[in-house]
């Protein structure tokens, strides 16, 4: 989160994303993954929520929520010409990207795994008691925060797909689709560019 913010008050200095930021991002996930399973087991807490369990139906799940998403924000495109969209720093570090699919498979399938198991398996959850709006709010804000290096556009793809997966997990309860639509998105993003 720090270094999203960072990237906001530096200006958005785009890197372009190569093998070795995605094995970067790998090992801080699992590191970061493990301790905070840690932590939550040695504090008492339940951690089969936090452990998706894939099928083939919930993927497709996945694949319909990823398309409600960009369904939903893709008008918003059109209130950009194509400049603007093109020099969004998300849109620079994909189209600059020097990776292998592998690392790219990889990185995506341990973000959605980390992203979705902290944010919906276990934030979204433990906010419900308050109320829905208001675990839906918190969860969508720090997931912008974290997301802020991705600029105005990415964060409005952000907002949306956040919102679309909260509702869905508090209505079914299933996590697996909510994490694979987010593995989805990752390779999409650069595979689509």
């Amino acid at each position: 989160m720090l270094g999203s913010i960072e990237a906001v008050t530096s200006g958005f200095p785009a890197h372009p994303f190569d093998d070795s930021t995605l094995v970067a991002i790998i090992l801080l996930e699992v590191i970061l993954g493990i301790a905070a399973f840690g932590y939550l087991r040695f504090r008492g807490h339940d951690l089969s929520p936090l452990i998706p369990r894939p099928t083939g139906l919930g993927s497709l799940a996945g694949l319909i929520l990823y398309a409600i998403a960009f369904l939903a924000v893709w008008p918003t495109y059109w209130f950009f010409d194509r400049a603007d969209v093109a020099a969004q720093p998300i849109e620079q570090m994909v189209a600059g990207a020097s990776i292998s699919l592998p690392w790219l498979i990889g990185v995506s399938v341990v973000n959605g795994f980390y992203e979705e198991a902290f944010l919906v398996g276990y934030l979204l959850r433990e906010l419900e008691t308050f109320g829905a709006s208001f675990a839906i709010g918190v969860t969508v804000l720090v997931r912008v925060l974290y997301h802020l290096y991705q600029g105005p556009m990415g964060v409005s793809y952000i907002v949306v797909f956040g919102v679309v997966v909260a509702l869905y997990y508090l209505r079914t309860k299933q996590l697996w689709p909510v994490v694979f639509a987010h593995m989805f998105a990752d390779v999409g993003g650069f595979a689509l560019k």
